[in-house]
């Protein structure tokens, strides 16, 4: 799919893979790119060919997501299957620098955020009833934490199903969560409010026992 794929930014292409739970029966799997044509998260399934289980069909994508990206760093990208069988999808917050549209924090975007979906479901995706914002009408459902800046990559503990997501800084600190599993709390992670355990803009922030802060920090001189 390189003809669909773009390349021009500096953190954009095929970024994520992931396959069913399910692949051996049903062929899918799943990928995030950066579109060529306009730069927006694509998040698609294809298959695997009929003819030839070793490849896949070009022709299989069935798009779940298309995310308007307005700048071309931050895409996240990580995209992996759950112990609950759901798939997450880790969104920046839509790039330049300091989240200048606020995105991470407004519940009506899907950037800066990770994303929790059904793909049993109709039409490629459901939202699970277990979804932190199942039925509300001021905050997007298919949201399962908010406040990121860049999850680039995360990942679930095999022995216990908890969630750890590496989360990049602005310029001082770095910042690894964590979410116990079974866990439907809606965690705010507090970007841009904060920057790791660091205040950056608390423009229009709640009080700090509003959000959910990182487990393990790391700064550019001393990790702690």
């Amino acid at each position: 799919i390189s003809s669909l794929v773009s390349l021009s930014g500096s953190e954009t292409g095929l970024l994520g893979l992931a396959f069913h739970p399910n692949y051996q029966q049903n062929g899918y799997f799943y990928v995030n790119y950066t579109r060529a044509s306009n730069g927006a998260t694509r998040v698609s399934r294809f298959s695997r060919s009929t003819s030839n289980p070793q490849v896949a069909d070009p022709n299989s994508e069935l798009v779940l997501l298309e995310i308007s990206q307005p700048f071309s760093n931050h895409n996240g990208g990580c995209i992996r299957f759950g112990p609950d069988g759901f798939l997450y999808i880790g969104m920046g917050d839509g790039g330049s620098a300091g989240d200048p549209g606020n995105r991470a924090q407004n519940p009506t975007n899907l950037l800066g955020k990770m994303l929790r979906l059904n793909v049993d479901g109709p039409g490629g995706y459901t939202i699970p009833l277990s979804n932190p914002f199942f039925g509300q009408t001021d905050t997007l459902p298919e949201i399962w934490a908010s406040g990121m800046r860049n999850p680039w990559k995360f990942n679930f503990d095999k022995l216990t199903g908890a969630l750890w997501i590496a989360d990049v800084g602005q310029n001082a600190m770095e910042e690894i969560n964590f979410q116990e599993a079974g866990d439907h709390f809606p965690h705010n992670y507090g970007w841009r409010c904060y920057e790791g355990t660091n205040t950056y803009n608390t423009s229009g922030c709640l009080g700090s026992s509003n959000y959910t802060f990182p487990v393990a920090t790391y700064n550019r001189v001393t990790p702690h």
